[in-house]
């Protein structure tokens, strides 16, 4: 039987990371037959509860002497996929894999994310665990230049998220009744996130003002409903702040933080468009072919938006409502016309994620051919 590791930020924590698990291991199991996979998670009755897993573990909770057993089983560690080699986290994220890597199991990146890395102890760590890679996959180029700028040496093939491979689960009239969603007006999806990076020229006051004109905006100019959408449990908060200083908070709705992201996917199905900034909100609305339109803060999110040929203007460009607003006004007019783009380029994206497990699958060896360092 072959054993296959995954480790990321799993645990429930982001839907996200929760999409990009449940891909990854429906991969994995279409393509290495009776595989057994293993996960590294932050939370371990969570990941065991929801996934169609075999074994879990939480490293952060384990000590050095119950990892290495685990590991040790493994034919394969995959990293990833997602963001998660930035400061402050990445020698983290890092351990098992340098026990893998110690004991001479290959280990290979899992469509990654990378960055931020502005510490140099956190990039010496990762352009040392990258170096000791069987093969390296990230989703997107900006994770490719930043590997290639701290000197990794291994090639950097750029596949796409995992989560593009996804089919959404109906999300019913019912489920939309329970949830206190009407369906005699249009539906419009919003994803808010705290202030951050996302707009740091404004204060929170008027970040949150400028997001609420918004969602009022679609509320009187197309006749919509808002649905705002968590996908992670502090978005619940920031929602409630935006609803808070909106002129008609009637017309919005604040979906509750216990769905699957199959089923976020089906919801989308719903809506006639989506205004978001979370990069999985946006990348489970073009999978549904939903007109989406993104406040980037991160460059994960200008690449995606860029790899669907859509052109993104950052938070910095609308410390006023006016410009977010014509935007919105534009996009609502041309709807069908974004569409129909989507439905040309997410399949070249979805083949370019299909390739990450092609790949990572190549570096699995019988395990008399694994050398014990």
């Amino acid at each position: 039987m072959t054993v296959i590791g995954i480790s990321g930020s799993y645990g429930g924590l982001n839907l996200g990371d929760e999409a990009i698990l449940t891909s990854a291991v429906a991969q994995l199991r279409a393509t290495v037959p009776g595989v057994e996979v293993v996960v590294f998670t932050r939370n371990a009755q969570h990941t065991q509860e929801n996934h169609a897993v075999d074994r879990v573990l939480n490293p952060r909770e384990a000590m050095r002497d119950e990892i290495t057993p685990e590991v040790e089983r493994l034919d394969l560690l995959l990293l990833g996929g997602g963001g998660i080699l930035y400061d402050s986290e990445a020698q983290t994220y890092l351990r098992e894999v340098t026990i893998a890597q110690n004991l001479g199991i290959p280990t290979y990146t899992f469509a990654i994310g990378v960055g931020p890395l502005k510490d140099r102890v956190e990039r010496e760590a990762v352009r040392e665990g990258l170096d000791r890679m069987a093969g390296i996959t990230v989703r997107e180029q900006s994770a490719k230049r930043l590997i290639e700028e701290i000197g990794v040496t291994v090639p950097v093939t750029v596949t796409a998220d995992p989560a593009l491979l996804l089919e959404p689960e109906p999300f019913t009239d019912a489920m939309l009744a329970e949830a206190g969603i009407p369906r005699d007006r249009p539906l419009v999806g919003l994803s808010v996130r705290e202030q951050g990076a996302a707009a740091p020229d404004l204060s929170e006051t008027a970040y949150h003002q400028l997001l609420a004109e918004a969602a009022d905006f679609i509320v009187e100019r197309f006749g919509a409903d808002v649905v705002f959408v968590p996908m992670e449990l502090a978005d619940v908060r920031e929602a409630h702040r935006v609803m808070g200083r909106m002129s008609l908070p009637e017309h919005a709705h604040l979906l509750k933080y216990q769905y699957k992201p199959r089923q976020i996917i089906g919801l989308m199905e719903h809506f006639e468009m989506a205004v978001g900034m979370r990069l999985h909100f946006l990348i489970f609305a073009a999978i549904t072919g939903t007109p989406l339109i993104a406040l980037p803060y991160a460059s994960k999110v200008w690449d995606f938006l860029a790899s669907l040929g859509l052109e993104p203007r950052a938070m910095a460009g609308h410390t006023t409502a006016g410009t977010f607003l014509a935007d919105l006004d534009r996009l609502w007019d041309n709807r069908a016309e974004q569409k129909a783009l989507l439905r040309q380029r997410v399949p070249d994206l979805q083949d370019r994620a299909r390739h990450t497990v092609a790949l990572a699958v190549q570096t699995v060896r019988p395990r008399d051919d694994v050398a014990i360092a």
